[in-house]
């Protein structure tokens, strides 16, 4: 019914699904841009949810609160402690040792706002955890959601960084000024 009604949504809001390449693989870290306005989630979590999968998306331990906790985790949400001693990549990269399938969509500009700078956090997940990264983009120009391919984390993170930031630089963001690729 889910997947369903998804698709019917992401349809009817005039999306279209392109590329699935990597989206069933049973764990990878999805790097996903752009990131520009707060409907990337709804067209990412309509996009996944059509093609029956699921994915985790972190959030700050503190959002988890009666009822919101429900709701949050029924929809992916991954409380995050970064109180904690060990750090948010640590966390994450055990998640991903205690579970036969974990996909965890993380988007690397970590805010809507203009950045040049990507964090680097989703690439350590990946790498620590020793999972590919999935590309996932939204394209609001041709209005169309998809992946753009697996990449594997080599260790040299600055240049990893620069290949992978290269996957989207055709992609056009709902807000173009807020966007920065290579």
């Amino acid at each position: 019914m889910k997947k369903w009604l998804s698709k019917v949504l992401l349809r009817l809001a005039g999306w279209k699904a392109s590329s699935l390449e990597g989206v069933h693989l049973p764990k990878c870290v999805i790097c996903v841009a752009p990131h520009t306005s707060n409907w990337d989630f709804v067209v990412g979590k309509l996009f996944y949810t059509s093609q029956g999968l699921t994915a985790g998306f972190l959030m700050k331990k503190d959002w988890f609160f009666f009822p919101f906790n429900y709701i949050f985790r029924s929809m992916g949400g991954i409380p995050i402690d970064r109180s904690r001693q060990r750090s948010v990549t640590d966390q994450v990269a055990e998640m991903f040792r205690e579970r036969k399938h974990f996909q965890v969509a993380i988007t690397p500009e970590g805010t809507r706002k203009k950045t040049n700078d990507w964090k680097k956090g989703f690439y350590y997940i990946a790498l620590k955890a020793q999972v590919p990264i999935l590309m996932a983009y939204f394209d609001y120009a041709k209005k169309e959601v998809g992946t753009k391919g697996v990449f594997y984390p080599t260790g040299d993170a600055e240049g990893d960084i620069l290949k992978i930031r290269r996957f989207f630089n055709d992609v056009s963001a709902c807000h173009p000024e807020n966007f920065c690729t290579v």
